[in-house]
């Protein structure tokens, strides 16, 4: 199978336009990223994660989203790839990336992702065979923290937990929408003070969706691919977390069990 065979449309911004349309982009598709285009040519790639980086800078307090460019948070590093490019290949450069972008010459054909991959394999084995370890958060954490952990370590996600029992999940979109939202409402002079007074409580999603250890991975790819989930924290018997599961821990696997 190539990646023409699974590639789909990819959903695009041009680099002039502003940072919120680009988090509304993504809210109404319910994606995690965009193509970027300059004139109509591949620019770089727009991720959550990238915008929730630019908007915790010290250097854009005071700067609300609706007047940041896309261009601020563009990412250049991009890898592309011929359409005739077999999937396993494609899962071998999907560890170190988020995406692929599908070209012919300059022209944009489509994008793979991890989800257009792992819509195509049936996997063997149980949760704790593919997971990491959790990193966790309490949800009385400055959220400025919680986020720094998050781009320090480069994870979509952190589980929530207090009293070793999982009470939510923060997200790069959790983190994303917040500092959109207190940018727009705070005034420019008392964002340096009042950010620090932000909650991981705040802004966490407090309806979480967890899986087991001995959890079946087909029913983890079941999970992640029909509810959109970017990763499910893994539980032990006694409820408390001892993992993480991402698309990218399962594309890891499957790269390391075929």
């Amino acid at each position: 199978m190539q990646v023409k065979d699974i590639m789909t449309t990819p959903l695009s911004i041009d680099k002039s336009e502003r940072l919120g349309q680009a988090l509304d982009l993504m809210e109404k598709y319910d994606t995690r990223r965009l193509v970027v285009t300059n004139n109509g040519k591949l620019g770089g790639i727009i991720t959550m994660r990238q915008i929730a980086r630019v908007l915790g800078t010290r250097r854009s307090l005071g700067l609300p989203a609706s007047s940041l460019h896309v261009a601020a948070a563009t990412l250049d590093a991009i890898i592309t790839v011929l359409p005739e490019m077999e999937v396993e290949d494609a899962a071998l450069l999907l560890q170190k990336t988020s995406v692929l972008v599908v070209m012919k010459g300059e022209e944009i054909l489509g994008w793979v992702r991890p989800r257009e991959v792992l819509a195509t394999v049936k996997l063997a084995g149980a949760a704790r065979d593919a997971m990491r370890g959790a990193l966790t958060v309490n949800p009385h954490e400055r959220l400025i923290h919680a986020r720094r952990m998050m781009m320090d370590r480069d994870l979509g996600r952190l589980p929530v937990v207090e009293g070793g029992k999982l009470v939510g999940i923060i997200t790069e979109r959790d983190i994303a929408k917040s500092l959109r939202a207190f940018r727009d409402l705070v005034s420019w002079r008392q964002q340096d003070a009042r950010i620090k007074n932000l909650l991981v409580s705040d802004v966490m999603t407090q309806d979480v969706q967890s899986v087991y250890g001995d959890t079946p991975l087909e029913e983890v790819r079941a999970i992640i691919l029909n509810e959109n989930r970017g990763g499910l924290p893994v539980l032990n018997q006694d409820g408390q977390p001892v993992g993480m599961i991402t698309r990218r821990c399962l594309i890891d696997y499957l790269v390391r069990t075929r």
